[in-house]
């Protein structure tokens, strides 16, 4: 449909993106992707979702090492050709093929996982990317996970490290740079609410909603 538009939001680790996506999605009344594109990437290609979990946001590293080093005869509906090794970037290719089938059923929002750059072409689409202060995603870490400041400050370094490569490896761009996106916001300025206001009144006003 002409009237469909997509918001695409890149996050920092803590920095309150997926929250921020929720709520923005419920404000425009579109449907929210995030983990949900395993599973149907999983339903569309006839794979376990372990192997997408596996190859989340991860940069091709060819086969998926380990036990998944190997050839798959079980794939159904010859959505992978039987005779390819799963790698990375198969799996890669199977979620974007989700990604643009829900872009042109309908008006959605999607978190993270290149779907700014898979859809390029669509000129419907926002792309915001969220970032905070350290102090703030090491807060709410630890509050989240349990876990020490040390702790946090270590999986914010490994998950921004990993988004980072994904991002960079597969859309040519550089993950984080103020020039990728439509527009950056720190969501420690305004708080997770004021963020959410303040992004829907830029995305109403760019797709002229």
């Amino acid at each position: 449909m002409d009237n469909n538009f997509i918001v695409n939001i890149g996050r920092q680790l803590g920095s309150g993106g997926r929250e921020i996506g929720e709520k923005l999605a419920a404000c425009l009344g579109i449907d929210f992707y995030d983990k949900e594109l395993i599973r149907l990437a999983s339903e569309e290609s006839g794979l376990c979702c372990e192997f997408f979990e596996k190859a989340d946001e991860k940069a091709s590293q060819g086969i998926i090492g380990g036990l998944f080093g190997m050839r798959f005869p079980f794939v159904s509906d010859g959505a992978i050709p039987v005779t390819n090794c799963l790698s990375n970037d198969a799996l890669f290719k199977v979620q974007s093929d989700v990604i643009r089938r829900l872009a042109e059923e309908k008006s959605c929002l999607f978190v993270g996982r290149c779907a700014d750059y898979i859809l390029r072409d669509n000129p419907r689409c926002v792309n915001v990317f969220i970032s905070c202060s350290n102090e703030e995603r090491v807060k709410r870490l630890c509050q989240i996970h349990s876990i020490s400041e040390h702790e946090a400050e270590e999986m914010m370094n490994k998950a921004d490290k990993k988004r980072a490569e994904y991002y960079n490896y597969y859309s040519y761009k550089k993950w984080g740079a103020a020039e990728t996106y439509h527009l950056c916001v720190d969501s420690s300025v305004l708080g997770i609410d004021a963020t959410v206001d303040f992004i829907e009144e830029f995305v109403k006003k760019k797709l002229r909603l």
